[in-house]
Order: C-alpha cells, then sequence, then structure tokens
C-alpha cells in the first residue's frame, strides 16, 4: 500500500464515519466520502479541507439504492486512488422482530449485509490486482449476542464478522488486509434513527475513543477488534472452541448421540 493512499468511507456524514474521516485526514490521506445526507457531507468535506489541509470528495448515495450502490462500487474499482475501504453505514432497528415492519428490516439487510458485500468485493478485486490495500469492516459486538434481543440487526453484524474472517483468510495472501471493527454501544445517532428511548440507553463509548482505538488495531494488522475487550485471550478461546469442533464437521454419519437406540 502506497504511504498514504485515499480513503473511501460509508456512512461519513456523522458518528464513527466523520469521526474516522478526521482521524485518516489527520494522517494525510485524501478522502472519498459517501452518506445520504449531500448537506452534511459537505459540512463534513468543508471543515476537514480547512483543517486537515486534505482533498475531499462528496458522494451522495442511499445504501439501499440498487443504482446509488451500484455509483459508489464502481468508483471503488475505478479510482486507483483509494487503497483503504471503512465499510461503516450500517442501519439499525428498535423493536422485536416479530413486530417491525417487512420493508424495514429489508432496508437493514440490504445496507448492512448487501452493501457492505458490494462494496467489499469491488475493493477487494481491485486491490488484489494492486497488490495491496486494506478494507475495515464495522460489524458489532451485538453479532456474538444472539441473547441481546436484536435479532436482524445482530444477524446482519454476524454475517459482517464472518464475511471479515473469511475475506482475510482468502486475502491476506493477496497484500490484501482485511479488519473487522466490533463495537459495543457506541455514542452515535444510529440509536435515535432505529426509534430507541433516548431515556432507556445504556452507557455508551465515546466515538472518538472507539475509532481510535479501532486504528490501533488497524495498525497492529488485527483481524479482529473489539474495543471494549480488556483480556484478548478471551477471543483467542472463542476461536481455539470453535477450531476445535472443525474435525468433526468432516464427518460423513450422524454423531452417536443422534442415532436411534
Amino acid at each position: 500500500m502506497t504511504p498514504n493512499p485515499a480513503v473511501l468511507i460509508t456512512g461519513a456524514s456523522s458518528g464513527i464515519g466523520a469521526t474516522y474521516a478526521d482521524r485518516f485526514a489527520a494522517r494525510g490521506h485524501d478522502l472519498v466520502l459517501v452518506a445520504r445526507s449531500a448537506d452534511r457531507l459537505n459540512e463534513v468535506a468543508a471543515r476537514l479541507r480547512s483543517a486537515r489541509g486534505v482533498s475531499v470528495d462528496v458522494v451522495q448515495a442511499d445504501l439501499a439504492d440498487h443504482e446509488a450502490l451500484e455509483r459508489v462500487s464502481a468508483r471503488l474499482g475505478e479510482d486507483d486512488r483509494i487503497g483503504i475501504l471503512v465499510n461503516n453505514a450500517g442501519v439499525g432497528l428498535s423493536g422485536a422482530f416479530a413486530d417491525q415492519n417487512p420493508g424495514a428490516v429489508a432496508k437493514l439487510v440490504a445496507v448492512n449485509v448487501g452493501a457492505v458485500t458490494t462494496l467489499a468485493q469491488a475493493a477487494a478485486r481491485r486491490f488484489v490486482d494492486a497488490g495491496n490495500g486494506a478494507i475495515v469492516n464495522i460489524s458489532s459486538v451485538v453479532g456474538l449476542i444472539p441473547e441481546f434481543g436484536q435479532t436482524a440487526y445482530a444477524a446482519s453484524k454476524a454475517f459482517v464478522t464472518t464475511l471479515s474472517q473469511s475475506m482475510a483468510v482468502e486475502l491476506s495472501g493477496k497484500g490484501v488486509y482485511v479488519q473487522a471493527v466490533l463495537p459495543a454501544a457506541t455514542a452515535t445517532e444510529i440509536w435515535t434513527r432505529a426509534g430507541s428511548n433516548p431515556s432507556r440507553l445504556p452507557p455508551m463509548m465515546d466515538v472518538g475513543a472507539l475509532v481510535d482505538a479501532a486504528l490501533v488495531g488497524f495498525d497492529r494488522r488485527e483481524a479482529i477488534t473489539i474495543p471494549v475487550l480488556s483480556d484478548a485471550g478471551l477471543w483467542d478461546s472463542y476461536q481455539n472452541a470453535r477450531k476445535a469442533m472443525l474435525p468433526e464437521f468432516g464427518g460423513v454419519v450422524p454423531a452417536a448421540r443422534y442415532r436411534a437406540a
């Protein structure tokens, strides 16, 4: 990877995305910022151009819209200045799964799963051809907590984590670094946009602290970064328990415990 490739960041008009934009601009990276709100994107871009002295392109796009997603995907595939993708855009949804509007759930899946996959693949294709690049997928610890009750959101983030891990296995030998960042509750607008009651929200990590921690993991080339996890050995144990099952998955007959007596 060149020392300061341009960075394309989705969901960049506020919260985690806007903070990533500030941090990468401070490192001297030019930016391509993507979000639904052109006005808010232009405010972020103007501030960063003035404060950081970098070039900032703005792409207004709703990633739930197929044509808009294809425009962003094409930009990733064609703009060889871009060497880092931060796949941050995401949709949350409050309430019980059985009560949620099916259209809203479909939009959540379109953004959190479909758009993340499309953009990651577009970046991966060109980065592999170039022999370098980095893809950061913003997941969530909720994807590890089915008991939490955020059914569709949790499933979408579990997908992002597994996608990232599989990409890392496939692409690491081709010069492409893939990182999944799993925030816990972070103080961003996603909560109010999802319809959550502000008075019932839990304590949350500051978004600046979250992104700064994630960038420590980025610089260390971690595959999985969980900023709130104090004991990295717990993740290692989780992975080891999973890997211990793998030899069993090559079996061709049911385990004895499933056979009729």
